[in-house]
C-alpha cells in the first residue's frame, strides 16, 4: 500500500513539474526573441565602431565635414563604373609625383598614402586582378608589403607592440610613376545630379631590371578614407603660378588630372586591351566611350527643337528685314518732303523799285 502511494505521489509530482519547466522554456525564449533587436542594434553599433576606427584621430569638425561632402550614390538610376591610369610623367599630372623626397613640409601622394597606411589611419586592400574586394578579408597586412616590394625597414619592440619604421629616404616614391584611379559616373534622379565620384587609388609601382620594366599594382585605398587626411596637403599646380592654393583633395575633386581610360565595368570584365589589340583601335574606343558619357550628359536636359528654332530665327531675321525697310523708306519720304516744302525764295532783284500810287484827279 506504501509502496502504491509512493509512486502514485511521484507520478503526480512529475506531470506537474513538466507543465512549469515548458512554461519557463517558453518564457525564457520569448525574452529572447525580445531582446533580438537590442543585441542587433548592438550588432550595427559595433560594426559603426568598426568603420569609425580608422578616423578616430580626427575632429568631430573633421568627420562632419566628411560626412557632408561624402556623394551618395546609392539613389543613382544610371551609372557607369571607369578605371582611368593616371601617368605621372605628364606635366598636367606632375604636382601628384613631386617632390619624390620630403622637402620644405611638403611630400607627393605616395609619400603621404605609405605614412597613413603605416600609422594604421587608412586601410589598404589587396590589389587584385580584375575586382576590387573593400573587406577585412582582403586587408593588405604592413609586413608582408614590406617584403613583397622589397621595402626597407627596422623593427622596433615596446612591450608587447611591433612598430615597422622606414627612412624616407627608403619609400619608393620616385619609383611610383602612375595610378589607377576607379571612378563612378552617375545621375541622381531625386536630385537632378550628373556628377562624378572618386571610388577608390592604386598606386603603381614601376621597377627596371634585366628583363625589362615592369609595373605592379601595390594596393587600393578607398577615397571616402583617404579625403579627410588629403584636404590639408597643399601641392604647386602650376610653374607659373607657385603660390600653393590647391589640395590634393581639390586635384581630384575638380578634375585636374588627365587620365587615360584602360577599362569600364562589363559583364565579362575585360580590359580595353582584351579587344584593342593595336594603339590605334584604343585610341578609338577610349574616345568613344568619351563621347557616350558627353552624349549621355547631353541628352539629360531638355532642349527647344532645331527645327523650330531654324524657323523662329528666319521668322525675326524677317522681320527685321522688314522693318529696316519700312525705315528707310519713311526716311527717305521725309527728306523728300523736307525738301520739296523747304524751297529757297527767289531773290528780289535789285533793279526794282517801289510803286508809288497816285490818286487820279478830276
Amino acid at each position: 500500500m506504501k509502496r502504491i502511494y509512493y509512486i502514485v505521489s511521484l507520478i503526480a509530482a512529475l506531470l506537474v513539474t513538466i507543465p512549469l519547466q515548458a512554461q519557463e522554456n517558453k518564457s525564457t525564449t520569448q525574452q529572447t526573441k525580445r531582446r533580438s533587436p537590442e543585441v542587433s542594434r548592438g550588432e550595427r553599433a559595433k560594426d559603426k565602431e568598426k568603420e569609425d576606427a580608422t578616423m578616430s584621430d580626427l575632429t568631430v569638425r573633421a568627420q562632419d565635414l566628411n560626412e557632408r561632402m561624402t556623394q551618395q550614390i546609392g539613389n543613382a538610376r544610371w551609372m557607369r563604373i571607369i578605371y582611368r591610369q593616371i601617368n605621372l610623367t605628364e606635366e598636367q599630372n606632375a604636382p601628384l609625383y613631386y617632390p619624390t623626397q620630403p622637402m620644405n613640409g611638403q611630400m607627393n601622394l605616395f609619400s603621404t598614402l605609405f605614412q597613413l597606411v603605416s600609422e594604421g589611419k587608412v586601410n589598404a586592400y589587396e590589389y587584385l586582378d580584375g575586382y576590387e574586394d573593400f573587406s577585412n578579408e582582403h586587408l593588405v597586412n604592413l609586413k608582408d608589403m614590406l617584403d613583397r616590394f622589397h621595402i626597407f625597414y627596422e623593427v622596433q619592440t615596446k612591450g608587447k607592440d611591433t612598430t615597422f619604421v622606414v627612412n624616407d629616404s627608403d619609400i619608393p616614391s620616385a619609383d611610383v610613376k602612375s595610378y589607377y584611379v576607379k571612378e563612378a559616373w552617375y545621375f541622381d534622379q531625386n536630385n537632378s545630379i550628373f556628377d562624378v565620384k572618386i571610388l577608390a587609388i592604386c598606386p603603381i609601382l614601376t621597377s627596371d631590371g634585366d628583363i625589362g620594366t615592369t609595373t605592379m599594382g601595390m594596393f587600393w585605398i578607398p577615397y571616402e578614407e583617404l579625403r579627410p587626411y588629403i584636404r590639408n596637403s597643399f601641392i604647386m599646380t602650376s610653374n607659373i603660378n607657385n603660390a600653393i592654393t590647391f589640395t590634393m583633395d581639390d586635384y581630384f575633386r575638380r578634375r585636374m588630372f588627365k587620365g587615360d581610360i584602360i577599362k569600364t565595368q562589363n559583364l565579362m570584365n575585360q580590359p580595353l586591351q582584351a579587344y584593342c589589340p593595336t594603339p590605334d583601335s584604343l585610341k578609338r574606343e577610349q574616345d568613344r566611350i568619351e563621347g557616350q558619357l558627353v552624349t549621355f550628359e547631353k541628352s539629360l536636359w531638355l532642349k527647344p527643337d532645331s527645327s523650330q528654332l531654324a524657323n523662329n530665327t528666319g521668322k525675326a531675321k524677317r522681320v527685321k528685314s522688314t522693318a529696316t525697310l519700312r525705315g528707310v523708306k519713311a526716311s527717305t519720304a521725309k527728306e523728300t518732303k523736307l525738301k520739296v516744302t523747304k524751297q529757297p525764295e527767289a531773290k528780289k532783284s535789285e533793279s526794282s523799285s517801289a510803286v508809288r500810287s497816285v490818286r487820279r484827279r478830276r
